[in-house]
Protein backbone atom coordinates (compact mmCIF):
# COMPACT_ATOMS: atom_id res chain seq x y z
CA UNK A 1 0.00 0.00 0.00
CA UNK A 2 2.92 2.71 0.60
CA UNK A 3 4.02 1.53 -2.52
CA UNK A 4 1.04 3.08 -4.45
CA UNK A 5 0.95 5.87 -1.81
CA UNK A 6 4.37 7.13 -2.70
CA UNK A 7 3.31 7.25 -6.73
CA UNK A 8 1.76 10.95 -5.58
CA UNK A 9 4.75 11.65 -4.18
CA UNK A 10 7.12 11.49 -7.36
CA UNK A 11 7.28 12.58 -10.50
CA UNK A 12 5.02 10.47 -13.01
CA UNK A 13 5.99 8.48 -16.03
CA UNK A 14 5.18 11.15 -18.89
CA UNK A 15 2.79 8.96 -20.37
CA UNK A 16 0.74 8.03 -16.89
CA UNK A 17 0.40 12.02 -16.18
CA UNK A 18 -0.69 12.75 -19.71
CA UNK A 19 -3.07 10.34 -19.60
CA UNK A 20 -4.28 11.16 -16.68
CA UNK A 21 -4.89 15.07 -18.07
CA UNK A 22 -7.08 13.38 -21.11
CA UNK A 23 -9.16 11.87 -18.45
CA UNK A 24 -10.28 14.95 -16.98
CA UNK A 25 -8.08 14.69 -14.03
CA UNK A 26 -6.28 18.09 -12.52
CA UNK A 27 -3.17 17.60 -11.27
CA UNK A 28 -4.05 18.88 -7.78
CA UNK A 29 -6.33 16.05 -7.90
CA UNK A 30 -3.94 13.19 -8.57
CA UNK A 31 -3.32 11.88 -4.97
CA UNK A 32 -7.07 11.65 -4.49
CA UNK A 33 -7.12 9.64 -7.55
CA UNK A 34 -3.96 7.38 -6.25
CA UNK A 35 -5.31 7.81 -2.86
CA UNK A 36 -5.85 4.12 -0.36
CA UNK A 37 -7.44 6.42 2.72
CA UNK A 38 -10.01 4.77 3.74
CA UNK A 39 -10.59 7.43 5.98
CA UNK A 40 -11.66 9.99 2.34
CA UNK A 41 -14.83 8.38 1.70
CA UNK A 42 -17.83 10.02 1.93
CA UNK A 43 -19.81 9.36 4.64
CA UNK A 44 -21.76 5.51 3.54
CA UNK A 45 -23.95 5.74 5.51
CA UNK A 46 -25.69 9.12 5.15
CA UNK A 47 -28.63 7.45 3.05
CA UNK A 48 -32.36 7.53 3.53
CA UNK A 49 -33.91 4.78 6.06
CA UNK A 50 -30.27 3.19 6.53
CA UNK A 51 -30.83 4.41 10.51
CA UNK A 52 -34.05 3.04 10.47
CA UNK A 53 -32.96 -0.22 8.68
CA UNK A 54 -30.14 -0.81 11.48
CA UNK A 55 -32.43 0.23 14.08
CA UNK A 56 -35.16 -2.86 12.94
CA UNK A 57 -32.28 -5.08 12.38
CA UNK A 58 -30.43 -4.82 16.05
CA UNK A 59 -33.84 -5.18 17.45
CA UNK A 60 -34.41 -8.62 15.71
CA UNK A 61 -30.94 -9.55 16.79
CA UNK A 62 -31.64 -9.42 20.49
CA UNK A 63 -35.11 -10.67 20.46
CA UNK A 64 -33.92 -13.60 18.41
CA UNK A 65 -36.31 -13.09 15.19
CA UNK A 66 -35.62 -15.15 11.78
CA UNK A 67 -33.62 -13.08 9.44
CA UNK A 68 -33.73 -13.28 5.89
CA UNK A 69 -31.55 -12.24 3.51
CA UNK A 70 -32.61 -11.83 0.01
CA UNK A 71 -30.78 -10.88 -3.59
CA UNK A 72 -30.04 -11.57 -6.65
CA UNK A 73 -28.44 -14.40 -8.79
CA UNK A 74 -25.17 -12.18 -10.46
CA UNK A 75 -22.13 -11.59 -8.94
CA UNK A 76 -23.22 -8.51 -7.22
CA UNK A 77 -26.36 -10.18 -5.39
CA UNK A 78 -24.44 -13.32 -4.51
CA UNK A 79 -21.32 -11.20 -2.94
CA UNK A 80 -23.68 -9.29 -1.19
CA UNK A 81 -25.78 -12.33 0.47
CA UNK A 82 -22.26 -13.65 1.30
CA UNK A 83 -21.18 -10.22 2.67
CA UNK A 84 -24.46 -9.97 5.22
CA UNK A 85 -23.85 -13.73 6.16
CA UNK A 86 -20.43 -13.31 7.18
CA UNK A 87 -21.56 -9.86 9.11
CA UNK A 88 -24.39 -11.00 10.85
CA UNK A 89 -21.52 -14.33 11.88
CA UNK A 90 -20.30 -11.41 14.09
CA UNK A 91 -23.64 -11.67 16.34
CA UNK A 92 -23.57 -15.52 16.21
CA UNK A 93 -26.54 -15.09 14.34
CA UNK A 94 -27.77 -17.27 11.53
CA UNK A 95 -29.73 -15.87 8.34
CA UNK A 96 -31.65 -17.68 6.15
CA UNK A 97 -30.14 -16.98 2.63
CA UNK A 98 -32.47 -16.56 -0.65
CA UNK A 99 -31.61 -16.49 -4.04
CA UNK A 100 -33.91 -16.59 -7.09
CA UNK A 101 -33.48 -18.99 -10.24
CA UNK A 102 -33.41 -16.73 -12.95
CA UNK A 103 -35.32 -19.25 -14.77
CA UNK A 104 -38.12 -19.69 -12.20
CA UNK A 105 -38.77 -17.00 -10.22
CA UNK A 106 -37.20 -14.71 -12.42
CA UNK A 107 -34.95 -10.80 -11.32
CA UNK A 108 -35.77 -9.69 -8.00
CA UNK A 109 -38.34 -10.50 -4.82
CA UNK A 110 -41.65 -12.11 -5.54
CA UNK A 111 -44.83 -12.67 -3.85
CA UNK A 112 -43.72 -16.33 -3.86
CA UNK A 113 -40.34 -15.16 -1.92
CA UNK A 114 -42.44 -13.88 0.31
CA UNK A 115 -44.57 -16.77 0.98
CA UNK A 116 -41.58 -19.12 0.72
CA UNK A 117 -40.39 -16.71 4.24
CA UNK A 118 -43.32 -16.78 5.95
CA UNK A 119 -43.20 -20.67 5.82
CA UNK A 120 -40.10 -20.17 7.60
CA UNK A 121 -41.52 -18.15 10.37
CA UNK A 122 -39.30 -15.25 9.51
CA UNK A 123 -39.98 -12.04 10.76
CA UNK A 124 -38.14 -10.09 8.73
CA UNK A 125 -36.22 -9.62 5.23
CA UNK A 126 -33.47 -8.22 3.76
CA UNK A 127 -32.83 -7.75 -0.08
CA UNK A 128 -29.75 -7.04 -1.53
CA UNK A 129 -29.32 -5.69 -5.20
CA UNK A 130 -33.16 -5.99 -5.97
CA UNK A 131 -36.61 -5.07 -4.60
CA UNK A 132 -36.89 -1.25 -5.61
CA UNK A 133 -39.60 -2.19 -8.08
CA UNK A 134 -41.00 -5.00 -6.86
CA UNK A 135 -44.33 -3.23 -4.92
CA UNK A 136 -46.13 -6.45 -5.13
CA UNK A 137 -43.75 -8.39 -3.04
CA UNK A 138 -43.72 -4.74 -0.43
CA UNK A 139 -47.74 -5.04 -0.76
CA UNK A 140 -47.53 -9.01 -0.06
CA UNK A 141 -45.05 -8.65 2.76
CA UNK A 142 -47.14 -6.34 4.45
CA UNK A 143 -49.85 -8.56 4.14
CA UNK A 144 -47.59 -10.84 5.93
CA UNK A 145 -47.10 -9.18 9.03
CA UNK A 146 -42.98 -9.52 7.34
CA UNK A 147 -41.04 -6.09 7.91
CA UNK A 148 -39.16 -5.58 4.47
CA UNK A 149 -35.87 -3.66 4.42
CA UNK A 150 -34.66 -3.09 0.23
CA UNK A 151 -31.38 -2.38 0.04
CA UNK A 152 -30.46 -1.82 -3.76
CA UNK A 153 -29.19 0.50 -5.94
CA UNK A 154 -30.89 0.37 -8.96
CA UNK A 155 -32.83 2.70 -10.58
CA UNK A 156 -35.98 3.86 -8.59
CA UNK A 157 -38.04 3.70 -11.93
CA UNK A 158 -41.39 2.31 -10.59
CA UNK A 159 -44.66 4.80 -10.25
CA UNK A 160 -44.04 5.25 -7.03
CA UNK A 161 -41.77 3.43 -4.11
CA UNK A 162 -42.66 -0.02 -2.75
CA UNK A 163 -44.39 0.15 0.64
CA UNK A 164 -41.48 -1.64 2.60
CA UNK A 165 -40.53 -1.28 6.34
CA UNK A 166 -37.78 1.02 5.22
CA UNK A 167 -35.93 1.78 1.15
CA UNK A 168 -32.07 1.76 1.69
CA UNK A 169 -30.84 2.86 -2.00
CA UNK A 170 -28.53 5.81 -2.78
CA UNK A 171 -30.41 5.81 -6.59
CA UNK A 172 -33.86 6.14 -4.42
CA UNK A 173 -35.90 9.14 -6.37
CA UNK A 174 -35.94 11.25 -3.14
CA UNK A 175 -31.69 10.82 -2.78
CA UNK A 176 -29.34 13.38 -4.09
CA UNK A 177 -26.87 12.84 -6.29
CA UNK A 178 -24.06 11.49 -4.59
CA UNK A 179 -20.57 9.70 -4.75
CA UNK A 180 -22.61 6.78 -3.12
CA UNK A 181 -25.03 7.60 -6.16
CA UNK A 182 -22.30 4.68 -7.79
CA UNK A 183 -22.61 2.35 -5.27
CA UNK A 184 -23.11 -1.45 -6.18
CA UNK A 185 -25.33 -3.79 -4.77
CA UNK A 186 -22.67 -5.20 -2.39
CA UNK A 187 -21.69 -1.62 -2.05
CA UNK A 188 -25.19 -0.88 -0.44
CA UNK A 189 -25.05 -3.86 1.85
CA UNK A 190 -21.55 -3.02 3.37
CA UNK A 191 -23.19 0.27 4.08
CA UNK A 192 -26.00 -1.37 6.05
CA UNK A 193 -23.19 -3.19 7.74
CA UNK A 194 -21.22 -0.08 8.61
CA UNK A 195 -24.16 1.32 10.06
CA UNK A 196 -25.61 -1.46 12.01
CA UNK A 197 -21.94 -2.12 13.71
CA UNK A 198 -22.35 2.05 14.52
CA UNK A 199 -25.47 1.73 15.99
CA UNK A 200 -24.87 -1.31 18.26
CA UNK A 201 -21.75 -0.22 19.09
CA UNK A 202 -23.13 2.86 20.98
CA UNK A 203 -24.68 0.22 23.87
CA UNK A 204 -22.77 -2.61 22.94
CA UNK A 205 -18.79 -4.40 23.54
CA UNK A 206 -17.15 -3.52 19.64
CA UNK A 207 -17.81 -5.92 16.78
CA UNK A 208 -14.57 -7.09 14.57
CA UNK A 209 -13.65 -4.72 12.14
CA UNK A 210 -15.44 -4.88 8.29
CA UNK A 211 -12.46 -4.79 6.55
CA UNK A 212 -12.28 -8.71 5.22
CA UNK A 213 -16.14 -7.77 4.21
CA UNK A 214 -14.45 -5.35 1.46
CA UNK A 215 -13.43 -8.63 -0.62
CA UNK A 216 -16.42 -9.04 -1.75
CA UNK A 217 -17.36 -5.30 -2.09
CA UNK A 218 -13.98 -5.81 -4.55
CA UNK A 219 -15.51 -8.71 -6.64
CA UNK A 220 -19.23 -7.27 -6.78
CA UNK A 221 -18.31 -4.02 -7.70
CA UNK A 222 -15.88 -5.10 -10.64
CA UNK A 223 -18.13 -7.74 -11.88
CA UNK A 224 -21.24 -5.15 -11.66
CA UNK A 225 -19.44 -2.62 -13.86
CA UNK A 226 -20.23 -0.14 -11.30
CA UNK A 227 -18.56 3.14 -12.06
CA UNK A 228 -14.89 3.01 -10.64
CA UNK A 229 -15.20 6.68 -8.87
CA UNK A 230 -12.59 7.60 -6.00
CA UNK A 231 -14.76 6.17 -3.33
CA UNK A 232 -15.47 2.70 -5.37
CA UNK A 233 -11.65 2.76 -5.95
CA UNK A 234 -10.45 3.04 -2.70
CA UNK A 235 -12.43 0.04 -1.71
CA UNK A 236 -11.49 -2.23 -4.01
CA UNK A 237 -8.34 -1.54 -4.03
CA UNK A 238 -8.35 -2.90 0.00
CA UNK A 239 -10.23 -5.66 -1.47
CA UNK A 240 -8.10 -6.73 -4.02
CA UNK A 241 -5.26 -6.49 -1.92
CA UNK A 242 -6.88 -8.42 1.24
CA UNK A 243 -7.74 -11.15 -2.04
CA UNK A 244 -3.76 -11.92 -1.84
CA UNK A 245 -4.38 -13.65 1.23
CA UNK A 246 -8.45 -14.36 1.04
CA UNK A 247 -10.07 -14.47 4.37
CA UNK A 248 -12.37 -16.98 3.71
CA UNK A 249 -12.00 -20.78 2.10
CA UNK A 250 -14.34 -20.53 -0.85
CA UNK A 251 -11.88 -17.75 -2.71
CA UNK A 252 -8.76 -19.61 -1.77
CA UNK A 253 -10.32 -22.08 -4.74
CA UNK A 254 -9.80 -18.81 -7.35
CA UNK A 255 -6.76 -17.56 -6.17
CA UNK A 256 -3.77 -20.39 -6.99
CA UNK A 257 -1.05 -20.15 -4.58
CA UNK A 258 1.45 -18.65 -7.57
CA UNK A 259 -1.51 -15.84 -8.15
CA UNK A 260 -0.94 -15.09 -4.80
CA UNK A 261 2.27 -12.42 -5.31
CA UNK A 262 2.62 -8.66 -5.08
CA UNK A 263 0.66 -6.27 -2.86
CA UNK A 264 -2.42 -7.36 -5.06
CA UNK A 265 -4.70 -9.35 -7.61
CA UNK A 266 -5.47 -7.84 -10.41
CA UNK A 267 -8.77 -6.09 -11.45
CA UNK A 268 -8.94 -8.59 -14.55
CA UNK A 269 -8.65 -11.88 -12.28
CA UNK A 270 -11.98 -10.60 -10.94
CA UNK A 271 -13.34 -9.84 -14.74
CA UNK A 272 -12.69 -12.44 -16.68
CA UNK A 273 -11.69 -15.56 -13.70
CA UNK A 274 -13.75 -15.22 -10.68
CA UNK A 275 -16.55 -13.03 -11.69
CA UNK A 276 -17.73 -15.35 -14.59
CA UNK A 277 -17.64 -18.74 -12.56
CA UNK A 278 -19.36 -16.89 -9.59
CA UNK A 279 -22.26 -15.92 -12.42
CA UNK A 280 -22.30 -19.40 -14.61
CA UNK A 281 -24.51 -21.06 -12.10
CA UNK A 282 -26.98 -18.54 -11.92
CA UNK A 283 -27.13 -18.24 -15.84
CA UNK A 284 -27.72 -21.46 -16.34
CA UNK A 285 -29.63 -22.84 -13.56
CA UNK A 286 -29.95 -22.10 -9.55
CA UNK A 287 -26.63 -19.83 -8.21
CA UNK A 288 -27.00 -21.84 -4.86
CA UNK A 289 -23.36 -23.48 -5.13
CA UNK A 290 -22.15 -20.30 -6.03
CA UNK A 291 -23.20 -18.80 -2.46
CA UNK A 292 -22.45 -22.04 -0.52
CA UNK A 293 -18.80 -21.72 -1.57
CA UNK A 294 -18.43 -18.31 -0.70
CA UNK A 295 -20.12 -18.33 2.85
CA UNK A 296 -18.61 -22.37 3.55
CA UNK A 297 -15.68 -22.65 5.91
CA UNK A 298 -15.74 -26.58 4.92
CA UNK A 299 -12.76 -27.69 2.61
CA UNK A 300 -14.41 -30.61 1.21
CA UNK A 301 -17.68 -28.50 0.51
CA UNK A 302 -15.73 -25.66 -0.76
CA UNK A 303 -14.04 -27.92 -3.43
CA UNK A 304 -17.69 -29.52 -4.61
CA UNK A 305 -19.11 -26.04 -5.18
CA UNK A 306 -15.81 -25.02 -6.79
CA UNK A 307 -16.21 -28.24 -8.98
CA UNK A 308 -19.72 -27.17 -9.91
CA UNK A 309 -18.80 -23.45 -10.78
CA UNK A 310 -15.41 -24.88 -13.46
CA UNK A 311 -18.13 -27.06 -15.03
CA UNK A 312 -20.98 -24.90 -14.93
CA UNK A 313 -18.26 -22.13 -16.79
CA UNK A 314 -17.26 -24.23 -18.98
CA UNK A 315 -20.80 -25.51 -20.07
CA UNK A 316 -21.61 -21.46 -20.43
CA UNK A 317 -18.95 -20.54 -22.61
CA UNK A 318 -20.08 -23.48 -25.14
CA UNK A 319 -23.50 -22.05 -25.10
CA UNK A 320 -23.02 -18.72 -25.10
CA UNK A 321 -20.45 -19.20 -28.58
CA UNK A 322 -23.31 -20.87 -30.34
CA UNK A 323 -25.95 -18.45 -29.33
CA UNK A 324 -23.43 -15.55 -30.56
CA UNK A 325 -22.37 -18.12 -33.69
CA UNK A 326 -26.21 -17.81 -34.59
CA UNK A 327 -27.14 -14.32 -33.96
CA UNK A 328 -24.02 -12.39 -35.39
CA UNK A 329 -25.50 -14.50 -38.61
CA UNK A 330 -29.18 -13.59 -37.93
CA UNK A 331 -27.71 -9.78 -38.10
CA UNK A 332 -25.16 -10.36 -41.46
CA UNK A 333 -28.37 -11.95 -42.92
CA UNK A 334 -30.79 -9.11 -42.30
CA UNK A 335 -28.37 -6.47 -43.34
CA UNK A 336 -30.22 -3.92 -45.23
CA UNK A 337 -28.20 -1.20 -45.51
CA UNK A 338 -25.04 0.54 -44.26
CA UNK A 339 -27.05 2.99 -41.41
CA UNK A 340 -27.11 -0.37 -39.18
CA UNK A 341 -29.57 1.59 -36.15
CA UNK A 342 -29.49 -1.55 -34.09
CA UNK A 343 -29.51 -5.43 -33.63
CA UNK A 344 -32.70 -6.55 -32.89
CA UNK A 345 -32.73 -10.71 -32.69
CA UNK A 346 -34.88 -13.27 -31.20
CA UNK A 347 -34.69 -17.19 -31.54
CA UNK A 348 -36.67 -19.30 -29.26
CA UNK A 349 -34.01 -21.64 -28.34
CA UNK A 350 -31.70 -19.77 -27.84
CA UNK A 351 -30.30 -20.31 -23.67
CA UNK A 352 -31.87 -17.45 -21.50
CA UNK A 353 -29.08 -17.42 -19.40
CA UNK A 354 -26.50 -16.00 -21.79
CA UNK A 355 -28.69 -13.74 -23.87
CA UNK A 356 -27.29 -10.75 -21.90
CA UNK A 357 -23.31 -11.48 -23.00
CA UNK A 358 -24.65 -12.17 -26.27
CA UNK A 359 -26.00 -8.82 -26.46
CA UNK A 360 -22.70 -7.40 -25.47
CA UNK A 361 -20.52 -8.98 -28.16
CA UNK A 362 -22.82 -8.25 -30.56
CA UNK A 363 -22.57 -4.24 -29.78
CA UNK A 364 -18.62 -5.32 -29.59
CA UNK A 365 -18.56 -6.75 -33.12
CA UNK A 366 -21.05 -4.32 -34.76
CA UNK A 367 -20.78 -0.79 -32.58
CA UNK A 368 -24.08 -0.33 -32.53
CA UNK A 369 -27.04 -1.30 -29.58
CA UNK A 370 -28.00 -4.80 -29.53
CA UNK A 371 -31.32 -6.43 -27.66
CA UNK A 372 -31.24 -10.26 -27.46
CA UNK A 373 -34.57 -12.03 -27.66
CA UNK A 374 -35.32 -15.57 -26.03
CA UNK A 375 -38.73 -17.17 -25.08
CA UNK A 376 -39.45 -17.08 -21.52
CA UNK A 377 -41.30 -19.90 -19.10
CA UNK A 378 -44.41 -17.98 -19.82
CA UNK A 379 -46.37 -18.93 -23.10
CA UNK A 380 -46.72 -16.60 -25.44
CA UNK A 381 -44.16 -14.20 -23.28
CA UNK A 382 -40.41 -13.44 -24.96
CA UNK A 383 -37.97 -12.14 -22.65
CA UNK A 384 -34.70 -10.14 -23.52
CA UNK A 385 -31.49 -8.26 -22.39
CA UNK A 386 -30.38 -5.12 -24.01
CA UNK A 387 -27.00 -3.52 -24.33
CA UNK A 388 -25.99 0.14 -24.76
CA UNK A 389 -23.36 1.45 -27.70
CA UNK A 390 -21.90 4.79 -27.15
CA UNK A 391 -23.56 7.32 -25.02
CA UNK A 392 -27.16 6.32 -25.93
CA UNK A 393 -28.97 5.62 -22.85
CA UNK A 394 -30.89 1.98 -23.82
CA UNK A 395 -32.97 2.82 -20.87
CA UNK A 396 -34.35 5.69 -21.99
CA UNK A 397 -34.89 3.93 -25.18
CA UNK A 398 -36.85 1.28 -24.17
CA UNK A 399 -38.89 3.82 -22.02
CA UNK A 400 -40.36 4.99 -24.66
CA UNK A 401 -41.60 1.71 -25.77
CA UNK A 402 -42.55 0.92 -22.31
CA UNK A 403 -46.29 0.40 -23.29
CA UNK A 404 -45.73 -2.64 -24.96
CA UNK A 405 -43.95 -4.42 -21.98
CA UNK A 406 -44.84 -6.85 -19.22
CA UNK A 407 -41.88 -5.66 -17.26
CA UNK A 408 -38.59 -4.01 -17.95
CA UNK A 409 -36.01 -2.39 -15.54
CA UNK A 410 -32.23 -1.81 -15.60
CA UNK A 411 -29.32 1.01 -16.32
CA UNK A 412 -28.15 3.37 -19.21
CA UNK A 413 -26.28 0.48 -20.55
CA UNK A 414 -27.38 -2.13 -19.57
CA UNK A 415 -31.31 -3.22 -19.81
CA UNK A 416 -34.00 -5.85 -19.24
CA UNK A 417 -37.26 -6.39 -20.42
CA UNK A 418 -40.36 -8.97 -21.02
CA UNK A 419 -43.18 -8.37 -23.79
CA UNK A 420 -46.42 -10.77 -25.28
CA UNK A 421 -44.34 -11.98 -28.42
CA UNK A 422 -46.77 -10.51 -30.77
CA UNK A 423 -45.46 -7.21 -29.91
CA UNK A 424 -42.16 -7.90 -31.92
CA UNK A 425 -42.54 -6.43 -34.86
CA UNK A 426 -43.98 -3.18 -33.54
CA UNK A 427 -41.36 -2.57 -30.82
CA UNK A 428 -38.37 -3.28 -33.48
CA UNK A 429 -40.18 -0.50 -35.85
CA UNK A 430 -40.71 1.76 -32.52
CA UNK A 431 -37.11 1.33 -31.49
CA UNK A 432 -35.66 1.86 -35.09
CA UNK A 433 -37.28 5.22 -35.36
CA UNK A 434 -36.45 6.40 -32.17
CA UNK A 435 -32.92 6.01 -32.87
CA UNK A 436 -33.50 7.33 -36.12
CA UNK A 437 -33.69 10.89 -34.04
CA UNK A 438 -30.04 10.13 -31.98
CA UNK A 439 -27.33 11.39 -33.46
CA UNK A 440 -24.74 9.01 -34.91
CA UNK A 441 -22.20 9.76 -32.75
CA UNK A 442 -24.50 9.28 -29.57
CA UNK A 443 -25.67 6.03 -30.39
CA UNK A 444 -22.65 4.20 -32.10
CA UNK A 445 -19.39 2.48 -30.20
CA UNK A 446 -16.91 5.16 -31.06
CA UNK A 447 -13.33 3.90 -31.60
CA UNK A 448 -11.46 5.12 -28.91
CA UNK A 449 -7.49 5.37 -27.47
CA UNK A 450 -6.47 7.51 -25.03
CA UNK A 451 -2.82 8.08 -25.69
CA UNK A 452 -0.50 8.14 -29.02
CA UNK A 453 2.77 6.60 -28.06
CA UNK A 454 6.08 5.93 -29.26
CA UNK A 455 7.70 2.67 -29.32
CA UNK A 456 10.17 3.65 -27.41
CA UNK A 457 8.08 4.23 -24.70
CA UNK A 458 7.22 0.90 -24.24
CA UNK A 459 9.42 -0.67 -21.38
CA UNK A 460 8.80 -2.25 -17.54
CA UNK A 461 8.88 0.62 -16.04
CA UNK A 462 5.87 2.02 -17.76
CA UNK A 463 3.83 -1.22 -17.14
CA UNK A 464 4.82 -0.91 -13.40
CA UNK A 465 3.62 2.93 -13.42
CA UNK A 466 0.15 1.70 -15.44
CA UNK A 467 -0.07 -1.06 -12.64
CA UNK A 468 -0.93 1.97 -10.23
CA UNK A 469 -4.09 3.11 -12.09
CA UNK A 470 -5.63 -0.16 -10.98
CA UNK A 471 -8.26 -1.45 -10.47
CA UNK A 472 -9.61 -0.99 -14.15
CA UNK A 473 -13.22 -1.31 -14.53
CA UNK A 474 -16.13 1.04 -15.58
CA UNK A 475 -15.12 4.58 -15.19
CA UNK A 476 -11.71 3.53 -14.84
CA UNK A 477 -10.74 2.06 -18.18
CA UNK A 478 -7.37 0.13 -18.80
CA UNK A 479 -5.71 2.73 -21.20
CA UNK A 480 -5.65 2.28 -24.48
CA UNK A 481 -2.86 3.60 -26.79
CA UNK A 482 -1.96 4.21 -30.84
CA UNK A 483 1.04 3.59 -32.42
CA UNK A 484 2.17 4.52 -35.26
CA UNK A 485 5.82 3.70 -37.41
CA UNK A 486 5.46 0.24 -36.67
CA UNK A 487 5.80 -2.74 -38.78
CA UNK A 488 4.74 -6.75 -38.54
CA UNK A 489 8.25 -8.72 -39.00
CA UNK A 490 6.20 -11.69 -39.13
CA UNK A 491 2.55 -13.66 -37.66
CA UNK A 492 1.26 -16.92 -36.85
CA UNK A 493 -2.54 -17.90 -36.03
CA UNK A 494 -3.29 -20.05 -32.85
CA UNK A 495 -6.09 -22.27 -32.68
CA UNK A 496 -7.01 -20.61 -35.95
CA UNK A 497 -8.80 -17.53 -33.96
CA UNK A 498 -6.22 -16.00 -32.74
CA UNK A 499 -2.98 -13.63 -34.44
CA UNK A 500 0.67 -13.37 -32.54
CA UNK A 501 2.57 -10.47 -33.99
CA UNK A 502 5.95 -9.72 -33.90
CA UNK A 503 6.48 -6.21 -34.07
CA UNK A 504 9.67 -3.99 -35.56
CA UNK A 505 10.17 -0.14 -34.76
CA UNK A 506 9.88 1.15 -38.77
CA UNK A 507 12.88 3.62 -37.48
CA UNK A 508 14.95 1.09 -35.37
CA UNK A 509 14.45 -2.81 -36.74
CA UNK A 510 16.37 -3.58 -33.79
CA UNK A 511 13.58 -2.71 -31.32
CA UNK A 512 11.41 -5.63 -30.94
CA UNK A 513 7.90 -6.38 -29.01
CA UNK A 514 5.23 -9.24 -29.26
CA UNK A 515 1.66 -8.43 -29.78
CA UNK A 516 -1.83 -10.58 -30.03
CA UNK A 517 -4.95 -9.79 -31.26
CA UNK A 518 -7.55 -12.53 -29.78
CA UNK A 519 -10.18 -14.32 -31.63
CA UNK A 520 -9.15 -11.66 -34.75
CA UNK A 521 -9.79 -14.61 -37.59
CA UNK A 522 -13.54 -13.85 -38.55
CA UNK A 523 -13.94 -10.70 -37.40
CA UNK A 524 -16.45 -8.80 -38.39
CA UNK A 525 -15.02 -5.58 -40.69
CA UNK A 526 -11.55 -6.84 -40.50
CA UNK A 527 -8.53 -7.75 -42.89
CA UNK A 528 -7.06 -10.93 -42.88
CA UNK A 529 -3.43 -11.24 -41.39
CA UNK A 530 -2.04 -11.95 -44.55
CA UNK A 531 -3.97 -8.81 -46.13
CA UNK A 532 -1.97 -7.02 -42.75
CA UNK A 533 1.03 -7.79 -43.66
CA UNK A 534 1.37 -7.53 -47.48
CA UNK A 535 -0.44 -4.56 -47.61
CA UNK A 536 1.26 -2.97 -44.43
CA UNK A 537 3.96 -0.46 -46.51
CA UNK A 538 1.03 1.64 -47.17
CA UNK A 539 1.00 2.68 -43.60
CA UNK A 540 0.02 0.76 -40.50
CA UNK A 541 -1.04 2.20 -37.22
CA UNK A 542 -2.64 -0.10 -34.37
CA UNK A 543 -4.88 0.37 -31.27
CA UNK A 544 -3.44 -2.27 -28.12
CA UNK A 545 -3.55 -2.52 -24.35
CA UNK A 546 -0.29 -3.06 -22.20
CA UNK A 547 0.02 -6.15 -20.32
CA UNK A 548 2.84 -8.76 -19.19
CA UNK A 549 2.76 -12.31 -20.46
CA UNK A 550 3.82 -15.21 -18.46
CA UNK A 551 4.59 -18.51 -19.57
CA UNK A 552 7.28 -21.24 -18.48
CA UNK A 553 8.34 -18.54 -16.13
CA UNK A 554 9.50 -15.76 -18.08
CA UNK A 555 8.09 -12.42 -18.46
CA UNK A 556 7.66 -10.15 -21.10
CA UNK A 557 5.58 -7.14 -22.21
CA UNK A 558 2.72 -7.73 -24.92
CA UNK A 559 0.65 -5.61 -26.87
CA UNK A 560 -2.59 -6.90 -26.07
CA UNK A 561 -3.84 -5.57 -29.86
CA UNK A 562 -7.27 -4.34 -30.63
CA UNK A 563 -7.08 -2.61 -34.02
CA UNK A 564 -5.14 -2.33 -37.25
CA UNK A 565 -5.45 -0.13 -39.48
CA UNK A 566 -3.55 0.72 -42.85
CA UNK A 567 -3.26 3.83 -44.99
CA UNK A 568 -3.10 7.03 -43.08
CA UNK A 569 -4.73 7.90 -40.12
Amino acid sequence: MAQIQEQTQRTLHPVVRELLLKRGWREENFEEFFSWDLRALPVLTQMHDLEKASERIIKAIKTNEKIGVYGDYDVDGTTSCALLYHFFKYFDKEVELFQPSRFVEGYGIHPSSIENAADKNISLIITVDCGITNNDAADYALQKGIDLIITDHHKDAAEEMPKAFAIVNPNRRDEEHSERSYLAGVGVAFALALQIKNTWEKENPPLPSLYPLLQFVAIGTISDMANLCPMNLKLTRHGLKQLVNPTYKGLLHFIPPEERVGHSIPSDKISFHIGPHINSKGRLEHPEKALTLLISDDDAVCFECFSHLEISNRERKFIQNEVFSQAKREVIRSLESDDMLINIVYSEQWHEGVIGIVASKLVETFEVPAIVFTDSEQPNLIKASARSAGELNIFDALKSCEDLFAKFGGHKSAAGLSMPKENLPVFIERMNQYLKKIPLITRTKQSHYDLEISFSEINTHLLKELDALEPFGMGNQRPVFRMKNIRIDSYRVLKDLHVRWDFIDEHNPGRKLQGISFFHIGKWNQLSPEEIFNRQNEGLTIEFQLGINRFNGNEYIQLLVDKLYLGPI
